[in-house]
């Protein structure tokens, strides 16, 4: 978890290219570059557990806690699928930003917008519906999932992925590493 103060809290660009950097630190474990930071009075966290632990920690009541919500932002490097826009929706976040669609399971746009209503009458903090705005540094989120599918999810179940042999995989960790190399002297 960190924590960063913007001078501009309405600026997106910035706080995507906070989520970009985060995604990076996960295409380096081998992991789905996805991530996503929350803004909360120009402070950005890279965890909701963190901010939830951080106003535990300072005491705040439970309608506490959904005040802030409220106000927090979401920036996410991908368009969040049908289960997580309709969480979103219900969470009570003031609103949110994503890079790239998912046009397969994409829950804010042609797909489903289950980000405009929610799936109760009202969430916790009585809002119907959450604003959100994609496209933000697509072209950088395509990009780093074009490069950890090329190479395959070498962390999913051997049942999920092509039988590598012991050379196989071994070039295809180096080719990955230079993979990275490359991404971080283009973006």
């Amino acid at each position: 978890m960190g924590l960063i103060e913007s001078e501009d809290s309405l600026n997106s660009d910035a706080f995507m290219e906070l989520a970009i950097q985060e995604a990076k630190v996960a295409l380096h474990r081998l992991e789905v570059p996805v991530s996503c930071v929350i803004v909360e009075n120009r402070k950005r966290w890279t965890a909701i557990d963190g901010l939830l632990h951080k106003w535990h920690r300072d005491g705040l009541s439970q309608s506490e806690v959904v005040k802030r919500i409220s106000e927090c932002t979401l920036f996410v490097t991908c368009e969040p699928c049908i289960m997580c826009a309709s969480a979103l929706s219900d969470f009570g976040l003031k609103e949110f930003y994503y890079g790239c669609t998912n046009d397969k399971f994409g829950g804010c746009g042609p797909i489903l917008s289950l980000h405009e209503t929610s799936c109760v009458q009202s969430n916790n903090a009585g809002i119907t519906g959450l604003k959100c705005s994609g496209g933000i540094r697509a072209p950088e989120a395509i990009s780093l999932f074009k490069i950890f599918y090329q190479h395959g999810n070498l962390n999913a179940p051997k049942l999920h992925r092509a039988d590598f042999n012991l050379s196989t995989f071994l070039l295809l960790a180096v080719l990955w590493r230079l993979s990275l190399l490359l991404l971080e002297h283009q973006l």
